[in-house]
């Protein structure tokens, strides 16, 4: 991306406890800093989160899908997790959408939602590097 930017998003720690939180631990321990988005789907998503960089990669541990995640709705904006087809495999990986996706309500874990930066979502390309991911509480953008 020629203009970098600057995304913020509300994760959502009530509904989605696990899921959130290990997006949270991840960041913290500077796990996505210098990874890439290495899925863009234009005015659909972008999805990151892989250290290979080809849709592979986690952390070397998967979490459970999480019932309460599941209950979200996939509206423009949110961040979930993405997984292979075994329910129980995600990981690291996460997209954010553009569009509204209900197909993904109840199989994909919703985390939460861009409160800023949708732009920079719109403008980011394939192979475009995360600077840094950062884990703010208590405050609103």
């Amino acid at each position: 991306m020629k203009k970098g930017g600057k995304i913020v998003a509300e994760l959502f720690t009530k509904q989605s406890p696990l899921t959130a939180g290990n997006f949270i631990k991840l960041a913290k321990k500077g796990f996505y800093n210098g990874l890439t988005f290495h899925r863009v789907e234009p005015g659909q998503l972008i999805q990151g989160g892989d250290p290979l960089g080809n849709g592979t990669g986690g952390p070397g541990y998967t979490i459970k899908l999480e019932k309460s995640a599941t209950q979200l709705k996939h509206d423009v904006g949110v961040l979930s997790m993405a997984r292979a087809t075994d329910p129980d495999s995600a990981g690291s990986q996460f997209f954010i959408l553009m569009m509204p996706r209900h197909d993904l309500d109840g199989s994909y874990a919703v985390f939460g939602k861009v409160v800023s930066g949708m732009d920079v979502v719109r403008r980011v390309q394939r192979g475009d590097v995360m600077k840094s991911v950062k884990i703010v509480t208590g405050t609103k953008p």
